[in-house]
């Protein structure tokens, strides 16, 4: 078996003798310097991994692989590839280093969205979305005030809820009341993913672009906020000219009745309270915004002791499924258990940005985000650099893009990371497959909703794209 192997072992030793050579003289030097590998066998296999597990992370709805899968089993690979030149070479300890301050980053940002998704699935329990759709449903309102009306409340709610969960709730409400006008359906979902995805760009925590900026510190909190009327003009310039080809008509009313289960109200308090917790963490006490919403959870925890101890009734009824989330050992008696409507439906994109945010980490760490900020930042003018971020945003995940752009930490002025936020944050509509509201959207509305339909409109989302980055400049003119 060993003479079988030979050849290939004696291969990969051929190829790996330039870095460990390389290595060596570089650890005599500085032990913690990193090498560049961008033209080593290493960083060519890193690059195809990471493509590979890309693509097939895109086609996700075709192969019905989970996108986790491929991007995790990269980012292993990628950092795999690097330790064996790092070790063999005597540097082990730098590969190491590098490894878990990426990881560091992303446990933070792990928790962060964890203690979101857990109050989102709390209030989707206590039938708080349910209940909004059912009365949009039961106002007799046209298609044409529909359209604007969950244009406008995608625009607010994926403010403070991740866009897919708000691209999903209103795609509910527009299924619903455009059942017979598919018309309807197809423009209203592109509307509805523009101003989810514009909303997302003005809030630290309205989207995962904003919220790694935000983490990293290079803009402050209520900076963002300078984003705001950028944002309403990305949303609002497209939706006046497909308001245009929405239809007068008006759907029949639903007679559904709203129910409300207790104690909704009061989660959507400790929310808001744990948003500012996080706020006060990270402006007053220089802590990372994760240790704020972990403090935050625990209000939720809290009010599910109350809950479970002080029975109420719903519509006199008893509200059996008292807000209980048992710790870890409990016997499960509840129905309502936050963590495991964690688990059932979004761990997988946890697990995904893992993958990505890793396999970034390493794909820098071998020297190519070195390079590609030196062509961005240095070559070329960084405001043709930051829009060019955005429109790559509409082909990969703005997630993504932006923690590229983070590591590569150019020297720009706060005016183009605020730029850079906004186009990365709003890119993703260019195309149906650009963010997660548009994929989440063309399943819940299949065949109907679909990325031709999307690509229709593609003129007008970029009007509202440039119109968009045109007012940053005009109004936020003292950033830069």
């Amino acid at each position: 078996m060993f003479r079988k192997l030979s050849p290939y072992l004696m291969a990969l030793i051929s190829f790996g003798l330039p870095a460990l050579a390389l290595a060596g003289e570089n650890a005599a030097a500085d032990p913690l310097q990193p090498l560049n590998l961008t033209l080593h066998w290493v960083g060519y296999s890193a690059i195809a991994v990471f493509v590979v597990a890309y693509v097939l992370a895109m086609f996700e709805e075709v192969t019905e692989l989970r996108k986790s899968k491929p991007m995790v089993f990269a980012a292993s690979l990628i950092w795999v590839f690097i330790a064996f030149i790092y070790v063999n070479g005597g540097m082990g300890e730098s590969a190491g280093k590098a490894f878990r301050a990426s990881l560091e980053g992303f446990a933070e940002l792990f928790l962060f969205i964890m203690v979101s998704m857990a109050y989102l699935n709390a209030m989707e329990d206590r039938n708080v979305f349910e209940n909004l759709r059912i009365w949009l449903l039961s106002k007799n309102f046209s298609y044409r005030q529909l359209f604007w009306i969950t244009g406008w409340m995608s625009f607010g709610l994926s403010s403070v809820c991740n866009n897919l969960t708000t691209a999903l709730l209103m795609g509910a409400v527009l299924l619903a009341m455009g059942k017979d006008n598919k018309r309807f359906i197809t423009v209203a979902c592109v509307n509805v993913v523009i101003a989810t995805n514009a909303g997302g760009s003005f809030s630290p925590f309205g989207d995962i672009t904003t919220l790694l900026v935000w983490q990293k510190g290079v803009v402050p909190f209520i900076s963002f906020y300078s984003l705001l009327v950028p944002a309403i003009v990305n949303f609002a310039l497209p939706a006046a000219i497909m308001h245009f080809w929405i239809p007068k008509a008006q759907p029949a009313a639903a007679s559904e009745a709203p129910v409300i289960k207790r104690g909704a109200g009061i989660i959507i308090f400790l929310f808001l309270m744990t948003i500012v917790t996080a706020v006060c963490f990270e402006n007053f006490l220089d802590l990372p915004p994760a240790a704020g919403m972990l403090m935050g959870l625990t209000y939720l925890k809290f009010f599910s002791y109350y809950m479970q101890k002080t029975p109420g009734k719903t519509n006199g009824a008893p509200d059996t499924d008292a807000m209980d989330i048992p710790m870890i050992g409990g016997n499960g008696q509840h129905e309502f258990d936050v963590f495991k409507n964690v688990a059932n439906l979004e761990w997988d994109t946890l697990l995904f940005f893992y993958g990505v945010m890793m396999s970034v980490a390493g794909l820098s760490f071998l020297g190519y985000l070195e390079l590609a900020s030196h062509f961005l930042y240095g070559e070329i003018d960084p405001t043709i650099a930051n829009i060019l971020v955005g429109i790559f945003s509409a082909f990969i995940d703005n997630g993504t893009i932006m923690y590229a752009v983070l590591t590569m930490l150019p020297d720009i002025s706060q005016g183009q990371w605020l730029l850079v936020t906004l186009t990365a944050g709003v890119g993703g509509s260019l195309l149906a497959i650009g963010s997660a509201a548009g994929v989440g959207l063309m399943g819940q509305a299949k065949g109907i909703y679909t990325f031709s339909s999307h690509l229709k409109w593609m003129p007008v989302i970029l009007l509202g794209y440039f119109g968009s980055i045109a007012v940053h400049f005009l109004i936020n003119a003292d950033y830069f």
